[in-house]
């Protein structure tokens, strides 16, 4: 009966022979070679088995210790002390800005809006700002559809009373004026409530019109704030405008806008400028021909703030209004826009239109440093910018993005989900060919 060779620990150049007894030491013959090559190969990959299982049990732990937290955070959004319960709630924006957390969040978005909605009522400003800002996440990782307009449904109401309160926190109703626009762009159902909505905002921004003998409203830089953010809010919701609506609002609202751009503030003057621009570009789409009345004496006004040298003014305020206007004059002078690229992971999308510039410096204001990984893995983000499914990438690409191991996990489950719905999708289309 033959016997088997095995290499010994002890060293090359030892053979055993089965029974446990020493052999003659021989010289390697090219089997041998093949062998220990073979022995080495295995050993190295049961000990890259074993690592890639320690790592894998670390994420595993790190996940872990991740939905631990963010369990803490929501319990602790009900506890007595106000720091506490601000603490939890920037811990939950923090997560959500950076990471997908869809499945745990959708078995606890009515406790979380529950959160959300007693931090506006009974906190104070700080906490109902990180608590407006929390309910535009949740709605962002949750999407359009079903579960972020129960989620809405719940707060409206509550954002729309704190913005329209004269009496309440000013700092609080600038967030409710930001938190209103988006999560009725994400969450809203009825294109009508929109409308409701855009008016609620015009009831703000239009107190800081100039007046028509020319006065301009006494209004501290906190309430100028305010109407900046619903000025801002009201040109987003406007991105999602029917064109009869569109065509509406131009006629009401372009020959009063241009008195905004008299505005003591820089970021108001900015706002009007960049709203004035998105009017020109939603008109000019429905109607090439569109022609605006005081065309000249606008463009005279966008030209003197693209050139401003004001002394009174400071000097990074005037560069960035610079900036800002000489776009604004190109988009109405010559119908052209700055385009400007936005580069995540392997892919990059296209900012060409001021409807998309909009809508990204809104998605961007909330998720801050998480846009390029939200554009990346949220199938929401990338069906508003007609970015696809999320992108099925090879591991070497995934691990060259420094994302842990679990978020890359997150990332390929994402865009395997979204690639599935799409084929059904398909599918279904195929099937409904030729049905009658």
């Amino acid at each position: 009966m033959p016997r088997s060779k095995k290499r010994s620990s002890r060293g090359v150049g030892h053979v055993i022979v089965s029974g446990g007894q020493h052999g003659a030491v021989q010289p390697f013959s090219d089997e041998d070679a093949s062998i220990e090559t073979l022995s080495r190969c295995s050993s190295f990959s049961d000990a890259m088995s074993v690592a890639e299982e320690g790592v894998e049990a670390g994420e595993e732990t790190a996940q872990e210790d991740l939905q631990y937290k963010l369990k803490v955070f929501i319990d602790s959004t009900v506890d007595k002390s106000a720091k506490t319960r601000q603490g939890a709630l920037d811990g939950l924006k923090a997560a959500m800005a950076t990471r997908i957390l869809y499945e745990f969040i959708s078995d606890r978005r009515m406790t979380i809006t529950d959160s959300i909605e007693r931090c506006l009522k009974k906190g104070k400003g700080p906490e109902q700002c990180a608590a407006a800002s929390l309910a535009c996440l949740l709605c962002i990782q949750l999407g359009s559809g079903v579960e972020s307009e129960e989620v809405f449904k719940t707060l409206k109401p509550i954002f729309k009373n704190i913005l329209l309160d004269g009496a309440a926190n000013i700092q609080a109703r600038q967030a409710c004026a930001t938190s209103l626009g988006l999560c009725t762009l994400v969450a809203e159902d009825d294109i009508l409530d929109v409308y409701a909505t855009m008016e609620s905002f015009e009831s703000l921004f239009m107190r800081s019109y100039v007046k028509e003998d020319g006065s301009r409203p006494s209004l501290n830089p906190q309430t100028t704030l305010l109407h900046t953010n619903a000025l801002l809010s009201w040109a987003l919701l406007l991105t999602i405008c029917t064109g009869s609506q569109v065509k509406a609002v131009t006629h009401k609202h372009l020959p009063k806008l241009p008195r905004l751009l008299e505005n003591d503030d820089v970021n108001m003057r900015i706002a009007a400028g960049e709203t004035i621009a998105l009017l020109f570009e939603l008109a000019r789409d429905m109607d090439p021909e569109f022609e605006y009345d005081d065309w000249e004496p606008l463009c005279d006004k966008l030209n003197s703030l693209a050139t401003d040298c004001n002394k009174h003014r400071a000097k990074t305020d005037k560069r960035k209004q610079r900036s800002v206007f000489r776009d604004v004059l190109k988009a109405v002078e010559e119908r052209d826009f700055q385009t400007e690229t936005i580069r995540f992971s392997t892919e990059r999308m296209t900012i060409d239109s001021w409807v998309r510039k909009r809508t990204y410096d809104a998605f961007r204001e909330f998720v801050g440093s998480g846009m390029n990984y939200h554009l990346q893995a949220n199938e929401f983000i990338r069906d508003v910018f007609q970015l696809g499914p999320p992108m099925l990438v090879d591991a070497a690409t995934l691990k060259s993005m420094k994302i842990s191991r679990f978020e890359r996990h997150l990332y390929n489950a994402a865009a395997f989900k979204a690639r599935t719905k799409a084929r059904n999708k398909f599918r279904d289309k195929r099937v409904d060919v030729g049905e009658f």
